[in-house]
């Protein structure tokens, strides 16, 4: 789950971590207000989004005076920002935070994350903060400082140090930034986090370590844990069909290829997806209905797929462990019917009964395809949707 910048400020602040000080607004005419509640002559205005590259799309505006800030305001609020992650439509801009300008020294970079083949929570720094770190890590990675955490211990002062030492902080600095990366530990640990980012860090000219951007992503199977954090869930930034889906338990994530895809299990969603780019397709979805596949759920799922505005055909690839595979065919010709799909269908089917649920399906009245061979059933689909869209 992400949270907007300001959310991620306010969890920085309550646990020790320097922010500049911010307004969040959602109207143009509280613009003026809140320059004169932070003061100074220099602003910066910030659209709220859950996506990076805000600057480079147009969603930081600096402003030297009131009127600057009151026009950036009317030009982000209500608008669809797009940036180098985001998708063509953007997403839609309801809050702005303004914060007071800094008098900035220097950029660093500071994160956590779960580092998978480490198998170890991770710290990197570098420094190279700003908006182009992308580029540093992907061209320049002797830059990054990676530290891993012990998962049987915790990351101690003496860590802290070693990182400032080869961040070349002074020791003001490196007391300062010991407390920042400490606390950002016990946010990442405490909270379930995924990843945490601060960047910049800045040094300002007063020698002043500032959190001046952050971002936190926190495990969606940990939410349980956090009511709280599950307070700070804004919808509005999710996609509509992810968001019906997962009132479904589907996990769902909508492509720009021409073969819907309906498979159980997110490693056999992604091997599926592989075979049908391998065989000259492209997947207009992922979709993982989960091991306890339901007739109610594969219905949402044959719905959400005949959304989609490319498909020309879709593929079914289920292996019936826990459920037996006649009856997931009985759901399949139950979901055609209340949905009233129309489109080619290729139904592999793999594990408990799985002749039978073969045999039902390919004795209905539907347009339906059926394999025992996922190779095959990826050829299949491909053919058959490349002529529909003749």
């Amino acid at each position: 789950m992400h949270i907007h910048e300001y959310q991620a400020k306010t969890l920085f602040s309550r646990n020790n971590i320097k922010t500049p000080k911010g307004v969040l607004i959602a109207n143009t005419k509280e613009a003026s207000k809140a320059c004169s509640e932070l003061g100074g002559g220099i602003w910066v205005v910030k659209a709220q989004v859950h996506a990076g590259g805000r600057g480079k799309g147009g969603g930081v505006i600096l402003c030297y005076d009131v009127e600057a800030v009151e026009n950036a305001c009317e030009k982000l609020l209500g608008s669809q920002l797009i940036t180098p992650q985001t998708d063509a439509k953007g997403l839609p801009v309801n809050q702005l935070l303004i914060e007071a300008g800094q008098n900035i020294k220097q950029e660093l970079y500071l994160g956590l994350l779960v580092d998978r083949q480490t198998q170890k929570i991770t710290v990197l720094a570098s420094l190279e903060g700003g908006m182009d770190i992308e580029k540093v890590a992907s061209e320049t990675p002797d830059k990054i400082i990676k530290f891993g955490v012990d998962p049987l211990g915790t990351l101690s002062l003496q860590d802290c140090d070693s990182i400032a030492q080869q961040l070349n902080l002074t020791e003001m600095l490196t007391e300062q930034f010991n407390q920042t990366l400490l606390s950002l530990y016990e946010i990442f640990t405490t909270k379930d986090a995924s990843l945490i980012e601060i960047n910049p860090l800045i040094v300002t000219v007063e020698n002043t370590l500032l959190a001046l951007d952050g971002k936190i992503d926190f495990d969606d199977n940990a939410l349980y844990r956090h009511e709280d954090i599950i307070e700070l869930r804004d919808t509005s930034q999710e996609d509509e069909k992810e968001k019906e889906a997962g009132e479904y338990q589907l996990n769902y994530i909508s492509l720009d290829g021409t073969i819907g895809c309906m498979v159980n299990g997110a490693g056999l969603a992604m091997a599926t997806m592989d075979l049908i780019e391998h065989h000259g397709g492209s997947p207009a979805n992922f979709l993982d209905v989960g091991g306890g596949t339901t007739a109610q759920r594969v219905a949402k799922a044959f719905e959400l797929i005949q959304t989609e505005a490319n498909v020309g055909g879709v593929l079914v690839n289920i292996f019936g462990g826990i459920v037996r595979c006649d009856l997931i065919a009985e759901g399949i010709l139950q979901a055609i019917e209340k949905v009233g799909l129309s489109l080619p269908i290729v139904v592999r089917l793999e594990g408990t009964n799985a002749q039978q649920g073969l045999a039902l399906l390919s004795g209905s009245k539907y347009n339906i395809y059926t394999e025992a061979d996922l190779t095959q059933a990826a050829i299949k689909i491909v053919a058959l949707s490349q002529e529909q869209s003749k």
